[in-house]
C-alpha cells in the first residue's frame, strides 16, 4: 500500500528529470566541467614551464646580471658561448622558484641556443645596453623581432620584460625612449619582412612576418603575452663594491614565477 502511495510521486519525479529544466541544467554542468579541465590542462602546461629565459645582444650585461641575481655579489665576466642554468628563489619561501637561464648572445649563437629552451620558457627577460641602445637599435630590434614571429613563443605567450640596463651610466637611455624606438624599429622591420620577395615554391624568403595588428602601426600592447619595461644597473651606481639596482625586474620575478 505505500509503495502504492508513493509511485505517483514517483512518476512526477520521473517526467521533471525528463523536462527541459534539468537537461538545461545538465548541459550547463557538462560545460563547467570541460571548462575546468581545459583550465586545469592550460595551468599544468604552464606550471612545467619553469624557466626563465636570459635573452640580448652581447655586451648587454646578461651574465652579471645573472650572477647578481643569483649571489649579489659583483664579478668580471666575458662573452658567454654556452648557456648558463641556476634556481633562482624568488621568495623566502624556499618552494618557490624558477630556472634562470643565460643564453649566450652571440649573433651565430643566439638563435640556436633560443631554439633549444624556448619551449621550458615561462618568462623570457630580454636584456638591452641602455648606453649602446642607439648605436645597436637595429641589431636590438632584430633579435627581438625574430623571438617575437617564433612559433612556440607565439603559442606559449610567455611574459616578457625588457630589461633597460647600464642606468647607471649617465648618457644611458630612459626606458621609455627604449620602448617608443624598438615599437618604431620592429613596425618597419614587419613592412620589410611582409614586402619580401618570395621563393620559387612560394615562401616567403623574409621568414615570418605577421606580428602586431594588421593595419595599425605596431605596439607591444597587440602582442599575445604581457610586455613590461624596467630600467636596472647590474653593476650599480657604486660600482663593483656596491649593490646592484635590479628591484624592479626581483619585482617582476615575483610576479611570473
Amino acid at each position: 500500500a505505500m509503495a502504492g502511495g508513493l509511485e505517483p510521486h514517483l512518476e512526477a519525479l520521473r517526467r521533471e528529470l525528463r523536462g527541459p529544466a534539468v537537461l538545461s541544467v545538465l548541459i550547463a554542468l557538462i560545460a563547467v566541467a570541460i571548462t575546468f579541465l581545459i583550465w586545469r590542462f592550460v595551468q599544468g602546461r604552464r606550471s612545467s614551464r619553469k624557466a626563465v629565459l636570459l635573452l640580448g645582444l652581447c655586451d648587454a650585461g646578461k651574465t652579471l646580471l645573472f650572477a647578481r641575481l643569483l649571489s649579489g655579489r659583483y664579478r668580471h665576466t666575458q662573452t658567454s658561448i654556452t648557456d648558463s642554468s641556476a634556481v633562482y628563489r624568488v621568495s623566502r619561501d624556499k618552494s618557490t622558484n624558477v630556472t634562470l637561464i643565460d643564453l649566450p648572445g652571440h649573433e651565430s649563437l643566439r638563435l640556436q641556443f633560443l631554439e633549444r629552451f624556448k619551449a621550458a620558457a615561462r618568462a623570457i627577460v630580454f636584456v638591452v645596453d641602455s648606453v649602446a641602445f642607439q648605436r645597436e637599435v637595429k641589431d636590438v630590434a632584430e633579435f627581438l623581432y625574430q623571438v617575437l614571429v617564433d612559433s612556440t613563443v607565439l603559442r606559449n605567450a610567455p611574459a616578457l620584460l625588457i630589461a633597460c640596463n647600464k642606468q647607471d651610466v649617465t648618457m644611458a637611455k630612459s626606458a621609455k625612449l627604449i620602448q617608443q624606438q624598438l615599437e618604431k624599429e620592429l613596425n618597419t622591420l614587419r613592412v620589410t619582412r611582409s614586402a619580401a620577395p618570395t621563393s620559387l615554391d612560394g615562401s616567403a624568403t623574409g621568414g615570418p612576418a605577421q606580428l602586431g595588428k594588421k593595419g595599425k602601426d605596431f605596439d607591444f600592447s597587440q602582442l599575445p603575452m604581457k610586455v613590461e619595461f624596467v630600467e636596472c644597473s647590474a653593476r650599480g651606481s657604486k660600482g663593483e663594491e656596491g649593490e646592484a639596482d635590479l628591484e624592479g625586474l626581483e619585482k617582476w620575478l615575483v610576479k611570473v614565477a
